[in-house]
């Protein structure tokens, strides 16, 4: 499938929920891309395929449908997966990041461990939407001297500015198909 093609196939599958969780947002649920076999081995293929480029030595999934995605494509590219969760969600000694959402703030985590000085980490998540959540994991990873390789994810929504902060930032951005708020 051209990129194109497999644009259009995932965002013919991609469930939008108006008004949720808050009135004026357009929540793009990708869980049922989860389940369709095809739209998800599509997806895993699709990212494996434009991040195998990057020479990364570990996939960061985010928290929580990240981490359905970067199980999975940790598996097919054989590295290793590191968890980026919400706050208090990892035991043991974590380093931390506050950050702004699009209906919100919140704060990310990661093991101290997470990732040794030099490591090129592929960070991964479900969508792009302010940038908000990649771009504090990114600060995660560099605190510890880890090297962002690029971020990741299936769906980009342009209009909310997320991966051009994102670029604004260094950092590589992969997505497999955009969608804009009158979608």
């Amino acid at each position: 499938m051209n990129p194109a093609e497999l644009s259009a196939f995932l965002k013919s599958r991609v469930r939008t929920v108006r008004g949720w969780p808050k009135t004026g947002v357009n929540f793009r649920d990708v869980t049922t891309l989860f389940h369709d076999p095809a739209a998800f081995q599509a997806v895993i293929d699709a990212l494996s395929a434009k991040c195998a480029e990057l020479g990364t030595d570990l996939v960061a999934a985010v928290d929580a449908r990240g981490f359905i995605l970067g199980g999975a494509l940790a598996y097919k590219m054989g590295k290793p997966v590191v968890l980026v969760r919400k706050k208090g969600k990892l035991p043991g000694k974590t380093v931390s990041e506050d950050y702004a959402l699009e209906y919100g703030t919140a704060t990310v985590e990661i093991h101290a461990d997470a990732c040794q000085p030099g490591d090129r980490v592929l960070i991964v998540d479900d969508l792009i939407a302010t940038g908000g959540t990649l771009l504090a994991a990114a600060k995660l990873f560099k605190a510890l001297r880890g090297e962002v390789a690029g971020v990741a994810a299936i769906i980009d929504l342009p209009e909310l500015g997320g991966s051009r902060r994102l670029g604004e930032a260094g950092l590589r951005v992969q997505a497999l198909c955009s969608f804009s708020e009158n979608e």
